[in-house]
């Protein structure tokens, strides 16, 4: 007996480890490899120039509304400074244009007119005087041309001076003061334009989010639209996982999955919001041997709780089960 015992363990051991093999695949079936994923949102100034201020630092958590940098804003400070000046001249010029001209030329104009019809009294009555005279053959007929046409002269200086007056008080033509009104407006989206860029120097987060990365620090120079830093809103994070072709009927958007993962919480769960259409190799991303060089599809599902999944951790996904 004991010299067949050795024959008898390497039996035992032989069939134990077919078990194992024939057991194996069924038992690492029992759950969906996958990862945590998510889509960065990229924030950058619309101009050059150099970081002044950094307000985070890479993995801080920012809430919605908080200042992440600051891009050197004296050049569009200036430029905005300039665009105010640039409307508030606009401005005065079509305020103008609907207003007559000022008390003191108006007085000026009222002054000539008032001389002109002093002229034009004296002028009448000289008239008269040398009609009558030349009448009685007192004076010759060209004595009274002379008078008559003095007379017609003041009396179209008065006539003049009267319409310049009534011009003077009126406001400029329609077309020149829509004109003005035009040029005010064009000045104030100038102004504003340049407000917004000189805003866009300074941004905030637009979301509660993770600061997942800083490409630029303090001092250096940042070229314009290229990004400063990346934001992972949690909104955005996702957890990507792979299910095979005979189990795809199961999963449909609106879904509910339950996933677990090294270090995280207990009952994890995500709601199911988009299903490849295409099958595709299992990427060499998922270390799974069973289930390399095997046609899968994606389906991506936004968990209930991003705030602590990193991107990039690998998931285990629970199967969904046939009537569920």
């Amino acid at each position: 007996m004991k010299r067949f015992l050795p024959l008898i363990i390497v039996g035992a051991l032989v069939v134990l480890g077919g078990l194992a093999w024939a057991f194996w695949p069924k038992s690492h079936s029992r759950t969906l490899s996958g990862y945590v994923d998510g889509d960065l949102l990229y924030l950058s100034a619309p101009v050059s120039g150099s970081v002044t201020d950094l307000k985070v630092r890479k993995g801080d958590r920012v809430a919605a509304g908080a200042g992440l940098f600051q891009i050197d804003p004296r050049p569009a400070a200036a430029e905005a400074e300039q665009a105010k000046a640039a409307l508030v001249a606009a401005e005065a010029a079509a305020r103008d244009a609907e207003k007559g001209q000022r008390a003191p030329e108006l007085a000026v104009i009222a002054a000539q007119r008032d001389e002109a019809e002093a002229k034009l009294r004296q002028a009448r009555a000289e008239f008269e005087r040398v009609r009558i005279l030349a009448a009685k053959g007192v004076y010759a007929p060209a004595k009274l041309d002379q008078a008559r046409a003095d007379f017609q002269t003041v009396q179209s200086q008065t006539i003049e001076f009267e319409r310049r007056l009534k011009v003077a008080e009126l406001a400029q033509r329609p077309d020149q003061i829509a004109a003005a009104r035009a040029r005010a407006q064009q000045a104030a989206g100038g102004s504003a334009e340049a407000d917004v860029r000189l805003s866009q120097l300074s941004p905030t987060a637009p979301v509660e989010a993770r600061v997942q990365d800083v490409f630029f620090q303090r001092g250096e120079w940042a070229p314009a639209n290229q990004p400063v830093l990346a934001l992972l809103p949690d909104e955005r994070v996702r957890i990507r996982f792979y299910v095979p072709e005979r189990q795809l009927s199961l999963y449909k958007p609106g879904r509910r999955v339950a996933f677990a993962c090294d270090g995280c919480a207990k009952g994890l769960g995500a709601s199911i919001v988009f299903v490849s259409p295409t099958a595709e190799f299992t990427p060499p991303v998922i270390y799974s041997r069973e289930s390399r060089e095997k046609l899968v599809f994606l389906v991506e599902a936004t968990p209930d709780h991003p705030r602590d999944l990193t991107p990039g951790l690998p998931v285990d996904v629970t199967p969904l089960a046939e009537g569920r």
